[in-house]
Parts: structure tokens; sequence; C-alpha cells
């Protein structure tokens, strides 16, 4: 349900509340973040951000009342007459959109709260119809589409009308970033009026189109935005793609300057920048730098006194017997909105007293911190604090981050303010997470505090300790940033919950610039010190490399000459052992017989080195006896074979047993011996 943040502005509050549940019967949303949107978008016109989701012709009726009976039933409880046409179920015609617009308030009535009674009486729900201008190439194509409309179906239509085909279309400019062709714009929250652009990178531009390019060539461009915060008296440069929206330039000063957009006065935006949809690249700003300037805008409500009516606008009289719920049943605390709560509100406490694990207790509080202020939080480091700090200073130096811990204090009337405007902005969030490791803890309970001191004593010495127990509850949360060192930890900065976003910010890169420093010489070191260990590695490893070849050297050394000493102990052997056999072939041979009468066979054999050898046999003898012979002078039978000349025959293939007469040896024969193959 949309509920007013604008407590200054009203003059009577139960005519507001009932005028907020009004706009949540007629539009349906009951989602604060969202209503404040649409609010925004408006002007902070109520009327008229109810008519731009339900548009009159479809949504509320016309009204013939007069502007004074509008402003009667505005501010003042409803008549008789009227509380009995509405006992007996008559329709009261709603007044007019004129009588309901919105005008700057007056420091005696306020033009924010619309009608209660008359506006009551609505006709069917018909589909919400949202309006597209969408730009290509100095081309201009205006579309109307339901809600319940997909991407893809505008890209449908603009393809009949541009004559792109969609598979080479890109559609930019929506607030929430490239959307899918299937996403329902539903679900996009957006706004009545929107503004579009197309982008065709694969088409190159004609001739004739080439003017047309300017627009896409903006869209791609950087602008430089100059702004001046003329109340801190200082100026940020900031840099923006030409695709980026106005309402997306004042919502980043917003994070900036803590000044909600809603309440930003600008000055040096062009007469033709009218719509915070619209791109910088087609608002008219000057390229490539445009200087501009932004204060608080100051409102006359401000300036008065509250009145006993205005003391408590979130608590309805039970006389008035309206149906109005408590403010809690928003989902929003009255102290969350004005950042005054206490710890006393809250249903549950955000760190549970002596939990066992401190995982656990981390988890809790996450849990919890994300249902008081939402998911846009910095990363909080699940473990211990030893571990965060492993986490953050024990790894390589380029890998090292700050670490950052978030002290909370659910007693601290600073607590609320800190957590939602600080710990939450985008700005804040962003540079966290990307620089730091967050790690956080409650000290609300005396036990948790205890505890605390405990971690702290042991990781940071005794110093950090008695500093965090000089600061008061009133000065909590603190922020304390520690920076390790080689041989201890430093706690570079500690920041109290008083501040604001820009000097969060400013204390978080002064920071980040002393430990970038540090990181610096850190890696310069740390590169040295790799480079010496891998020369060292390189000459351990050419070392071993070196001493492997000259142990495999030497090995295969010994094998050759093992084997050399073996082949030659076979050889020796061999050699011993023919010797053997030819002395006793030798001694085993008969007598050479003398040259006398009797059958007598001399033979003559040529040997493979050219000698003869020279014998006398007798005719009976043997064969064998021959080879026994030729054995006996180095050539054994196996090796040799024994030939005659002419016929040429093989003697050795003869039978052994026959004699000389029987092999035709008889009287004399010349033989050569020939080696086997």
């Amino acid at each position: 349900m949309m509920k007013c943040l604008h407590i200054g502005r009203c003059v009577n509050c139960r005519s507001e509340n009932r005028s907020f549940q009004t706009a949540e019967a007629c539009t349906g949303i009951d989602n604060i973040a969202e209503a404040i949107t649409l609010l925004e978008l408006n002007n902070w016109d109520l009327v008229a951000a109810i008519n731009g989701v339900i548009p009159q012709e479809n949504g509320i009726l016309q009204s013939n009342f007069s502007s004074e009976a509008s402003q009667s039933s505005m501010f003042g409880p409803p008549s008789q007459s009227e509380a009995a046409d509405a006992a007996a179920g008559g329709a009261v015609s709603p007044p007019s959109s004129s009588s309901l617009s919105s005008s700057p308030p007056s420091s005696s009535t306020s033009a924010f709260c619309p009608v209660n009674a008359s506006s009551r009486h609505i006709v069917e729900r018909q589909p919400r119809m949202l309006n597209f201008r969408v730009e290509y190439r100095q081309r201009t194509v205006e579309l109307v589409l339901e809600e319940g409309s997909t991407v893809g179906e505008i890209k449908q239509i603009l393809e009949t009308e541009l004559g792109v085909p969609v598979s080479k279309m890109q559609l930019k400019g929506w607030k929430c970033g490239d959307v899918s062709d299937s996403t329902v714009m539903r679900s996009l929250h957006l706004p009545k009026n929107n503004s579009l652009y197309v982008l065709t990178p694969d088409i190159a531009p004609t001739a004739s189109t080439s003017k047309n390019s300017d627009l896409q060539e903006s869209l791609n461009q950087n602008f430089l935005l100059v702004i001046s915060h003329r109340e801190a008296q200082r100026d940020y440069s900031l840099n923006f793609p030409g695709s980026r929206t106005i309402q997306e330039v004042k919502r980043n000063v917003s994070d900036l300057t803590n000044i909600p957009v809603r309440h930003q006065q600008w000055e040096g935006w062009p007469v033709s920048a009218s719509d915070d949809s619209m791109t910088l690249a087609v608002s008219g700003i000057t390229y490539p730098c445009h200087h501009l300037s932004v204060c608080r805008r100051s409102s006359p409500a401000n300036s008065q006194e509250p009145t006993e009516e205005c003391a408590d606008v979130h608590m309805v009289s039970d006389s008035e017997g309206d149906d109005f719920e408590d403010a809690s049943e928003f989902g929003v605390d009255d102290s969350e909105m004005f950042g005054m709560g206490s710890s006393t509100c809250r249903k549950s406490p955000m760190m549970p007293e002596n939990s066992e694990n401190e995982a656990d207790a981390l988890l809790h509080f996450t849990a919890e911190f994300s249902s008081r202020y939402g998911d846009t939080h910095p990363m909080f480091f699940i473990g211990s604090l030893e571990a965060a700090s492993q986490e953050a200073f024990h790894g390589k130096a380029r890998d090292r981050k700050l670490l950052a811990i978030y002290l909370y204090n659910d007693d601290s009337v600073l607590g609320n303010v800190f957590c939602s405007q600080m710990m939450c902005a985008d700005s804040i969030v962003a540079y966290l997470s990307q620089n730091f490791i967050t790690w956080a803890w409650d000290v609300t309970k005396e036990a948790n505090k205890a505890r605390l001191l405990t971690m702290c004593t042991r990781h940071f010495g005794s110093v950090v300790t008695q500093t965090i127990r000089t600061y008061k509850t009133d000065q909590f949360p603190l922020l304390l940033i520690v920076m390790g060192k080689r041989t201890s930890n430093e706690v570079l900065n500690v920041i109290q919950g008083n501040t604001t976003v820009d000097e969060l910010m400013m204390r978080l890169m002064g920071a980040m610039e002393i430990f970038t420093a540090q990181q610096q010489e850190d890696i310069k070191d740390e590169d040295e010190r790799e480079a010496r260990e891998t020369v060292k590695r390189e000459q351990d490893e050419a070392y071993r490399v070196s001493l492997e070849a000259d142990r495999k050297k030497r090995e295969a050394q010994e094998r050759e000459e093992a084997e050399q000493v073996r082949l030659e102990r076979m050889r020796k052997e061999q050699e011993e052992e023919k010797e053997a056999i030819r002395l006793s072939l030798e001694q085993a041979l008969p007598p050479e017989p003398e040259d006398s009468g009797e059958q007598i066979s001399k033979l003559r054999i040529r040997t493979p080195s050219g000698e003869f050898l020279e014998r006398r046999f007798q005719v009976s003898c043997k064969l064998q006896v021959l080879f026994d012979f030729v054995a006996s002078k180095g050539y054994p039978f196996e090796e040799f074979k024994l030939l005659t000349t002419f016929p040429r025959r093989n003697i050795t293939q003869l039978d052994p047993g026959s004699n000389l007469m029987e092999a035709k040896l008889f009287p004399q024969e010349t033989l050569f011996l020939e080696s086997k193959e």
C-alpha cells in the first residue's frame, strides 16, 4: 500500500491515509517502492500517478463536482448526507480532475491529499496501457500497448514500421537494463510514458541515412557531467554514456549527495530535457562536457511548527471509526521512515545472544539485516573473524583486500539511518563488495560485545579493544577499516555512525589509497621473491636433469662394460672349451702311418686362410678320423665343411663310419675347408 512520505505537507493526516487506501484500491499496487517510483515520475502528483496507472477513460468516472465541494470533502469529514448515501449504497460521483490536481503546498492547506469519500466509486478496472516513443535514425515511432504485452511483440510491430528484422534489432533504453524478448512489460513496472531507441549494429547506414546515424553515435558517446553541489560547495565530475536517462543520473547523484530525487532542485538542464525518461543523447546537453548544479529543494512546510494533528501521523483515533490499519502493515516501520527507531519495537534481535557458532550468528545477522533494510547491502562474510582475516590478508598480494568490520548496536539512534542510507546505498555497496571483505557483529547484547572484544584482542591487540570500549552507544554503528601487514594488522580508520554517504565514500577511498600503496610494495616484493624462486627452481631443475643424465650415462656405460666383460668371459670360455676339445681330439687321433708299402692315402687340405694341412692316413681309416684331424686343427665339424676340388663333393655329408677308400680319397686327394653359412 502506498503511504505518505511528506508528513510536513499534510494538514489532515486522517484524510490522507484514507486517500492512500483509495489509491491502493484503484491501482492494486501494494509495493511502496513501486508506488514511490510512480510518484517521482509524476512529480509527486498523486492524482496524475493514479491516472497514469488507470487512464480516466477506462478507470475513474468523470465528476461534475465543483472544486469547492472537493476541497470540503478533502479536508473535512464526510457530511451526513454523504454518510447516509454511503450507508444506503448510493453512488456518489468522484470529484473532477481539476479538484484533484496537486498544487504547491501552502502554509495552511495541503494539496497533496485527494478526496477520500467520493473517490471510492470506481468502475471495473481495464487493462493498463503504456505509451512508447521509439527512436531509430531520426525516425520516431509511437506505440500504445497493453501492460501484459511482451518485449518481442514491440519488436514485431517495429519490424513492420521500420523494416528492420527482429533478429538484427536491439531495443535499448529500458530502465532495468537489457531485457529478453519474452519479458512481460508488467514485470518491469514501467511508467505510462516511455522512451526507447533501436540499435542495428549489423546494418550499415546507407548514403541517404548517413545523417540518421548521428543519434546512434550520440548514444554510444560518453558525456562528462560536472555537477556542483551548492550546499556542500563541491563539484563532481561524472561520466555517463549517451544511453543513460536523466532519471538514472539523478538517482546516481542521490547516492553521492544524500538528496533524494524527489527533493533535488536542478539548474543547467536544457529546455528540451523536459522528461526524465529521456536519454542524455537526445536531451540537448552540451557534448562532451555539460555543467549542472543541484541542491535540496526547500519546503515551506518544513518551517512550520508541527500541530497537534500531525504530532503522530501514523496513529488514528478509535473514535474515527475508520478501518485504517496500523502503518506497520505496509511493511515499512515508522521509525525506519524517519531513521529514529529503537530496538524495543523489533520482533527479533539482529544477532542471537551466546551463539555457539559464529557462522550461524552471521547468517542470522544477514537475514535480519535483509528483512529490515532490503536485499541491497554489502555481502557480509559468513564465518569467524579469524577466517575473515585469513580471506582478506593471507592470499597473494594481488588478491588481498581490506577488512571492514561493521559493528551494529540496536540501541543507537543512528542505527537505522546508517543502515538504510549508508550501508544500503548502491555506491557504498558496490565499493565495499569490490575492495573489502565485510564482517559484521552486533554488540547490542553485553555477551556478544564481550565476545567481540576477546576476538579483537586476539587478532588486533589491546589498543583496538580499548578503542572500541571508549565509543558510546549513540556513536554506533562503527565501521573499522583494517589492513593486514607482514607482522601485524593495522586499523586504518574508525568510521562512526554520524556521517554522510559522501563522507563515508571519501574515507573508504582514503583507506583504499593507503592500502593500494602498501599493496603495490607487497606485489613488487612478491614478484621479486617469485622471480628469485623461479630462477632457483629452474637452476635446481637443470641441475637435477644434469644429474639424471649423468646417472643414465654412467649406468649405460656400466652396463656396456659389464656386457663386454660377460662377452669376453664367454668368448674365453668358448675358446677354452674349443681348445680342450681340440686337444682331446688331437690326442685321440691314431698315429700317422709311415710312408711304406701299405695302402696309405695322402691328403692335402687347404684352410680358409690359404694354408695347407697335410697328413697320411690308413686307407681303412674312417672318415670320422679325418673329421677329428681337421677339428684338432681348429676347424670343427659343426662350423666347417670339407669339399673335394673336382668333382666338387661335400665329404662332411658322407657317412662318418665309411673309410677313405669308400669315399674315394685314395691314394691322394686335395681338399679344402669352407665355412658353413
